[in-house]
């Protein structure tokens, strides 16, 4: 019998097991048993083909409806059009130069199609499918081919296992591994302790795993998952519990707050009231920052929520104590925003040691200070010596913070705007600068967070809410443009731009992509464009992404001719960045094209008007943080999501989503529940998908609870999982070290 470690080869064959590692990255038996169906089959009925993605690698069941061929236009040869159907809605399956494929292919059959979804004039296609067609003859099981599934004993049941596939193997292929390889395993040792098991009535590991691959009803596919998701949830649980648990042990720089300090002073100062959320999200980082052990929090507050001022108010209460304060900002753009409206809000309590200061009232003032890699060196150097000196109390920047040369005096408290822009171990550099003491930590992040995501990728921080918004928001009204299907409303996107400049009001131009082949802007989704298909054929793929280098030229010349138009992206030299987004700041320029370099912190209360071109391609919280970069003055703003997605795929149900609510958190719930499994919790560099491939943050919330509940009581009473080994192999097995690095980016 063999173990979780074996090799496959020996069990599955050379050629098989050359393909699963060349294409997936598995190479043992427990690495293709973890490799979990994404969905199941069942015999008798059909794929909903209205679910299906642009770009997305699919398995669908379906019936064949029509077989035809073609000459082809453009080139010799014959296009054979397979029309497959279910539910009343078709697809078609495109093969070039196969004719020979007419003759085994008939109208009524039933098979497996598997291929990238692509368009062509508007409708789904599947170009040069994979197939496993139902009673076929098992002559071809190259691609193209047809093969034949009753033969397969793996397929003897009614689920059928459609597993996370590529082009070069496909679903069936890795189906047949699998079921060899279950013939000749035994089962494994049980990681959970029994007492676990028994108690939350799951079975055990051996059974959970056949029943996973091959399960003989719905029940016991139900009843194997159950257990799965317990074991990637427990592992995430322990993993960042004992980040929780160490984070507390280690002594932090109190930080009581000063009756009459800096702190009171700003707040007698502040011309508007303080919503209820932020006096509440206050006193307890009051509470907290006191503590001689670090503060871990996370505030989350939808845009606009007024997240500055209770990061400024507590960084004061650091400062009142005599320590130091840091905001790390993503972005030099970000950084020099912040330091421009934490300077404006503070006035002349920000300008100790300046000539001129008669404001008797600012005695107790503080020093601010700017550091970025885009300072010239005399700058840099003192900005250095300010930190070291501690004569800046508050001290905002980018990475430049996180360089080895960076010395602080006391730093007290650190915050980091829009935690998912940086690694842990950026974060952690700047925490352990202090010899023994670990500064408090203060999270902020615009993007809402269900309450799923924070128990699992925060699950190392506590979590804090601003719900209110300030008065004084203008409203934002949100259209989808679907120039796939309307053209002609492209024209009127720029004509409501020119009525917006004409008012005296800006707007920003969003592209998903710089240009000039210089690579994706940050976040891009680029779908692959495959080699030779006919130009007139069905099966033409996406064009790639609209790109701020090409557009903006374009409208400056076209429809937008007369109006000063500037280019804002990441590769621009930090002070060709910090001109630009001054002279857009100060009315110097009508309409702003930009990468998503604006997507946050961006203050310009002036604009109105956001076209997002593409937007398809943003996320769904991408989308609502480059919206709440308009309507932030007195008019009312207006956003633009321009699209050539289909109606009915997921993409336009995301876009329509946005449109739907401006309320951020009823957005972050959406977003769950429009994305397939896997995606909130991410992928690694390589492509992967993440070690969690079952737990899903919408479906499987209690047990995510449950497992926070228990990790912490193994690891207070067992910190290193000493007395667990099977826990702690298990933790590594699915919280590895670069998956664990994710959930703190995520």
């Amino acid at each position: 019998m063999t173990g979780l470690d074996a090799a496959l080869k020996p069990l599955v064959g050379q050629a098989a097991a050359t393909a699963l590692a060349a294409q997936l990255e598995i190479g043992t038996v427990g690495e293709l048993l973890r490799h979990y169906p994404r969905r199941y089959a069942e015999r008798g009925r059909l794929t909903d083909l209205a679910n299906l993605e642009l770009g997305e690698h699919v398995t669908v069941l379906a019936e064949i409806r029509s077989v035809s061929q073609r000459p082809m236009r453009q080139r010799r040869g014959t296009l054979v059009e397979v029309v497959i159907a279910s539910g009343g809605r078709t697809l078609s399956c495109t093969f070039f130069n196969q004719r020979w494929i007419t003759g085994r292919l008939e109208a009524g059959r039933t098979g497996l199609f598997a291929g990238k979804v692509s368009a062509f004039r508007g409708k789904l296609q599947l170009n040069q499918p994979d197939m496993m067609i139902f009673g076929a003859d098992d002559r071809d099981g190259g691609a193209g081919g047809v093969s034949d599934i009753d033969a397969v004993d793996e397929f003897a049941g009614t689920l059928l296992p459609i597993y996370p596939a590529t082009t070069k193997l496909p679903s069936w292929k890795i189906a047949r591994c699998v079921g060899q390889v279950l013939e000749m395993i035994e089962d494994p040792v049980d990681p959970v302790p029994r007492e676990i098991l028994r108690k939350r009535g799951l079975p055990d590991l051996g059974e959970a795993l056949r029943g996973i691959h091959r399960p003989g009803s719905d029940a016991d596919m139900r009843r194997a998952r159950e257990r799965l998701v317990w074991d990637e949830a427990l592992a995430v649980q322990l993993a960042l519990a004992q980040r929780r648990l160490a984070a507390r042990g280690r002594p932090a720089p109190a930080c009581p707050p000063v009756p009459g300090g800096l702190c009171d002073q700003f707040d007698r100062r502040l011309p508007f009231s303080l919503t209820e959320g932020q006096r509440e999200v206050g006193e307890q980082l009051t509470r907290e920052l006191a503590g001689d052990h670090p503060m871990n929090r996370l505030v989350q507050g939808d845009v606009g929520a007024g997240k500055t001022i209770v990061a400024l108010r507590a960084m004061l209460r650091a400062v009142d104590a005599g320590r130091q304060a840091a905001m790390l900002a993503p972005t030099e753009v970000l950084a020099a925003q912040h330091a421009r409206t934490l300077r404006e809000l503070l006035g002349p309590l920000a300008r100790a040691g300046e000539l001129g200061l008669l404001d008797r009232s600012a005695e107790q003032a503080t020093q601010l200070t700017l550091l970025t890699g885009a300072l010239g060196a005399k700058a840099r150097r003192q900005a250095l010596l300010d930190t070291v000196s501690g004569a800046a109390g508050i001290i905002v920047g980018t990475h430049a913070l996180i360089q080895d040369r960076v010395e602080f005096a006391e730093l007290g408290l650190l915050v980091v705007d829009e935690q998912h822009r940086f690694g842990v171990e950026q974060r952690d550099a700047l925490r352990g600068r202090d010899g023994d003491r670990t500064p408090h930590l203060l999270v902020m992040t615009a993007t809402p967070i269900p309450r799923t995501v924070a128990m699992t990728v925060y699950g190392d921080l506590e979590v804090s809410a601003l719900r209110e918004l300030p008065g004084g928001r203008s409203p934002i009204a949100t259209t989808v443009v679907p120039v796939g299907e309307k053209p002609a409303w492209l024209e009127r996107v720029w004509g409501r731009v020119r009525e917006e400049v004409a008012g005296g009001r800006q707007a920003f131009v969003v592209c998903p992509r710089i240009g000039d082949d210089g690579g994706p802007a940050a976040g891009e989704d680029v779908a692959e464009e495959p080699d030779g298909p006919e130009p007139d054929a069905p099966g033409t793929d996406r064009r790639p992404p609209l790109a701020v280098l090409d557009i903006a030229p374009m409208l400056a010349d076209g429809p937008l001719a007369g109006l000063r138009v500037g280019v804002l992206h990441g590769r621009l030299h930090p002070d060709e960045k910090d001109a630009v987004m001054r002279g857009f700041t100060d009315r110097e320029l009508d309409v702003l094209v930009s990468t998503t370099v604006v997507e946050v912190g961006v203050d310009v209360p002036n604009a109105t008007a956001m076209v997002i071109m593409d937007a398809d391609r943003f996320g769904l919280s991408q989308l609502h943080q480059l919206r709440g970069r308009v309507g932030r003055g007195s008019a009312p703003g207006v956003c633009l999501l321009v699209t050539e997605a289909p109606p009915g795929t997921t993409s336009r149900e995301r876009l329509d989503a946005v449109a739907s609510t401006t309320d951020g958190f009823q957005l972050a719930r959406r977003d769950l529940e429009l994305r397939r499994e896997g995606d909130v919790l991410g992928a690694t560099q390589a492509g992967r998908r993440s070690g969690l491939r079952l737990l899903s943050l919408l479906r499987d919330e209690q047990t995510i609870a449950d497992a926070r509940e228990q990790a912490w009581r193994l690891v207070t009473e067992d910190p290193r999982l000493d007395r667990h080994p099977g826990l702690a192999g298990m933790v590594v097995e699915i919280v590895d070290d670069q998956r664990a690095e994710y959930l703190e980016k995520a």
